[in-house]
């Protein structure tokens, strides 16, 4: 029984719901094309999509049965529930409440996956650790995170987001988290919130579902720092960053074109660690995963060096050295997101780099209201002192092609479509290519265009 996840007994009554037949799962799917054998198959219904016609698919794929809220089939193990999606959140809140472990929120307008995937390398040090794929940090991922947790995990990192206000608290009150982490204060999502202000009061808000005694981390360096404090002043608080004040401080860096050595001190201790991504987004990322592991209570020195072995995700900073013709190009793959913080963080990553032409492929940043074409003509200068060669596609980006100097203009697309045969026939030996926009820019075609084209690829550790 040690593989089972969920019984039959336990479904019915987290849920509510009635099972046709007795069957127990190994795991958890919303999706036929990753479904494992001994799955439970949620039909979830999303926009344009029903999960209850992909229901009898799974069940032939080797399911152990479907959550269902419509009359898909009158044979097979299948869970009945009113609501898939609320059979869903019924899961998850169950399986925090059996989970034993220690949990860990993060939040942040950047960086949260990075650091969620930080963390999860760092726990698993100390045990069991469980953590959201990809970025499952929405209404649906948080719950399917918490209801995946396996009975043994040790510790559990959930990743929690947000596109409106009002999302993040429930989420985290779902969550419950003992250490709820937010890594920075940005722009992104402005045209939904409205002002800075706003989003790190949705931030803030993650405090909500904190466990009793459970820890805030802060970012000490951020101007938002005291409405975020205040939103906290019923918890415990951590800061981490630059600042003299912090608990965890970014001490000194000495950055090169793949990684950081960095120097931190971590509650009057110090350490060093050398990370294999470069960037002072990613030093930052570090100080708030250990942040947590020192709020936890944690060995930090045992963390540090499990984190040497951190490489980021593909989409997140990635390091790909591709086969140009006969020789080689770098490419930085920062395709997933895009916002103006992260932008000129991945920039200055870029501008690190030995590289006969360094090449910056950047499409639209999304969210961003009335605000759009300014934040985009606002990279000029970060661009200006790091790139060679821009390539920009998208309504948005074209503020920003029309900003920069004409000698480094390389080509404005519609879209990303248009954009990536024309980037992959220019690439040479020896250019470095950073491509990086919001996820609904499409940049992933880009990235698809280029791999395409390449003869043979080597995967490296990672980058900023």
């Amino acid at each position: 029984m040690n593989d089972v996840l969920w019984t039959a007994d336990e479904l019915t009554e987290a849920t509510g719901g009635t099972v046709t037949q007795p069957f127990a799962a190994s795991g958890l799917s919303i999706d036929t094309r990753t479904l494992q054998p001994g799955d439970l198959f949620i039909a979830l219904v999303g926009e344009g999509r029903d999960g209850h016609a992909f229901a009898a698919g799974a069940l032939k794929q080797g399911a152990a049965g479907a959550m269902v809220h419509d009359e898909v089939s009158r044979s097979g193990p299948l869970l009945r529930v009113d609501d898939t999606l609320a059979g869903l959140t019924r899961l998850g809140g169950y399986a925090r409440y059996r989970f034993g472990g220690k949990l860990v929120a993060v939040t942040g307008s950047v960086g949260k996956t990075t650091t969620k995937e930080m963390l999860r390398t760092a726990l698993s040090a100390f045990g069991n650790t469980h953590a959201a794929v990809a970025s499952y940090n929405n209404h649906w991922g948080v719950p399917l995170t918490l209801a995946r947790t396996p009975r043994d995990a040790a510790f559990c990192v959930a990743e929690i987001g947000m596109n409106h206000a009002g999302e993040i608290a429930p989420l985290s009150r779902l969550a419950r988290p003992h250490v709820a982490v937010v890594t920075t204060v940005a722009a992104a999502h402005i045209g939904y919130l409205g002002s800075i202000e706003a989003i790190a009061d949705e931030k803030a808000s993650i405090v909500q579902g904190l466990e009793p005694d459970g820890i805030a981390i802060l970012p000490a360096d951020s101007p938002q720092l005291p409405r975020l404090l205040a939103a906290a002043s019923g918890s415990i608080v951590m800061t981490f960053g630059v600042d003299p004040s912090a608990d965890v401080r970014l001490v000194h860096s000495e950055a090169d074109a793949d990684g950081s050595l960095i120097h931190v001190d971590i509650l009057g201790h110090t350490a060093s660690l050398r990370l294999n991504a470069p960037g002072q987004h990613m030093a930052m990322n570090a100080l708030a995963a250990l942040a947590a592991v020192a709020a936890l209570g944690l060995d930090p020195a045992r963390a540090i060096a499990a984190l040497a072995d951190f490489v980021p995700l593909a989409g997140r900073g990635l390091r790909r050295q591709i086969a140009i013709g006969r020789g080689t190009a770098l490419l930085l793959d920062e395709s997933y997101n895009g916002n103006g913080a992260s932008m000129r963080a991945a920039l200055d990553v870029l501008r690190l780099q030995p590289a006969r032409r360094r090449i910056a492929v950047l499409g639209d940043m999304l969210e961003l209201g009335d605000a759009g074409p300014a934040e985009h003509a606002g990279l000029a200068d970060a661009v200006t002192a790091s790139v060679d060669c821009l390539f920009t596609c998208g309504p948005l980006m074209r503020n920003l092609f029309d900003a920069v100097p004409d000698e480094i203009r390389g080509f404005h697309a519609v879209n990303a479509a248009a954009l990536a045969p024309v980037v992959a026939k220019a690439l040479g030996d020896g250019d470095t290519i950073l491509v990086k926009g919001s996820l609904g820019s499409g940049m992933k075609r880009v990235i698809d265009a280029i791999q395409a084209a390449e003869t043979s690829t080597h995967t490296t550790a990672g980058a900023g």
